[in-house]
């Protein structure tokens, strides 16, 4: 009897899958920084854009985002 070889699972980086989302067609947004402290001094349109989630243009990002994330759901 021998053993069927499987390829091992790959570990999900949990910072990258809490801080990015794939959309239903594919694309993949992120969240933004600097919103946790310090809002005061920040003018009502920066505020608002905090909770707007921005879409990754760069190549080498969505690359290492799938690396690190590999069973990133769409949501």
């Amino acid at each position: 009897m021998t053993k069927a070889k499987t390829k091992t699972k790959i570990k999900t980086h949990k910072a990258t899958s809490k801080r990015f989302r794939l959309t239903g067609t594919g694309l993949l947004r992120r969240t933004r920084l600097g919103k946790s402290h310090l809002r005061r001094r920040k003018s009502a349109r920066a505020k608002a854009e905090f909770g707007e989630l921005k879409t990754v243009q760069a190549h080498g990002l969505k690359k290492r985002v799938k690396r690190l994330a590999p069973y990133l759901k769409q949501k």
